[in-house]
């Protein structure tokens, strides 16, 4: 693929394991007709994913990680990125024409912006993710950015200053997938990032069959209450363990869930840097919110 000396976003694709969609996926971003550059992260597959990647996709950038490192292969994925910003889906996602376009606009226009947080359009109803949907409704100010302001945003369905991504080091590795967006988000804005819901930069999300929507469940929780212990006071640490082990209730993987939380913890308190009190209160405002649906169709 001749890409133009113009690009100002590349696309980064991280897959494991579902090589037709995959292919599926690359299939309609190789069609936008900006041709933008296009990286693809195979996270360990050992479905043939990479042959068939190479022999349809020679455009294609194929990076292959040695095993599924979940959200930090985009990690290794944007150590090839060369643009300004860096558009990240998933197998199971794609960009709508127009959408990046769009999305290189509005951060060409709003330098103190890190993060376009996408509006996912889930199946051929293209029915909004209950997640966009209160991100639509974000309770904090909106100042002058050019959209809701959040603090937060979703890993696989965002539009991001590549930048800032180095700003805050990636994703951490032990997060594995599940809310790994959190602690990153956070960062962002101790550092005086911004980030934004974009309702007229849409991504298609049609959600992989085999998610097994309980594991993600119990790292969604696992994940919060580490994030919880490396940035938030210690009160609140210990309001936001109790609210997600309440949330757990007695499943039959609750007992798994609280051994990997505690198995993680000495791990994450060597990370802690609480967040200042006006990043606090940024977060204790979403807190007191409604709290959407703790899965959101989208990774």
């Amino acid at each position: 693929m001749e890409n133009s000396v113009e690009a100002r976003t590349t696309i980064l694709v991280l897959t494991s394991n579902h090589c037709a969609q995959l292919l599926d996926t690359l299939g309609l971003i190789c069609k936008l007709p900006e041709r933008w550059p296009i990286i693809v992260v195979d996270n360990g597959s050992n479905d043939g994913t990479a042959a068939a990647v190479t022999a349809r996709f020679p455009e294609v950038l194929l990076i292959c990680a040695g095993h599924n490192l979940g959200a930090a292969a985009r990690n290794i994925g944007v150590a090839y990125v060369h643009t300004p910003y860096v558009a990240f889906c998933d197998d199971d996602t794609h960009w709508e024409p127009g959408a990046l376009n769009r999305a290189v606009h509005l951060l060409d226009t709003a330098s103190d912006v890190a993060v376009l947080s996408a509006c996912v359009k889930v199946g051929a109803k293209r029915e909004t993710d209950p997640l966009c949907v209160s991100m639509g409704h974000s309770p904090l100010a909106r100042e002058h950015l050019p959209g809701p302001q959040l603090l937060g945003f979703m890993a696989g369905a965002c539009v991001m200053r590549t930048r800032a991504f180095y700003d805050v080091g990636g994703y951490w590795p032990p997060f594995f997938l599940g809310g790994e967006e959190v602690l990153m988000a956070l960062d962002l804005a101790e550092r005086g990032w911004r980030m934004v819901y974009a309702d007229d930069v849409v991504i298609r999300h049609f959600p992989a069959s085999k998610l097994d929507s309980r594991q993600m469940q119990h790292r969604l929780i696992r994940n919060a209450i580490w994030v919880a212990w490396m940035r938030r006071p210690l009160r609140t640490a210990w309001r936001e363990t109790y609210f997600q082990l309440a949330q757990a209730g007695q499943s039959d993987m609750f007992w798994w869930m609280v051994l990997h939380v505690l198995w993680g913890l000495p791990r994450a308190l060597r990370q802690r840097k609480v967040i200042s009190p006006a990043i606090e209160a940024m977060r204790e405002l979403l807190d007191h919110a409604p709290r959407p649906p703790i899965m959101s169709s989208a990774r």
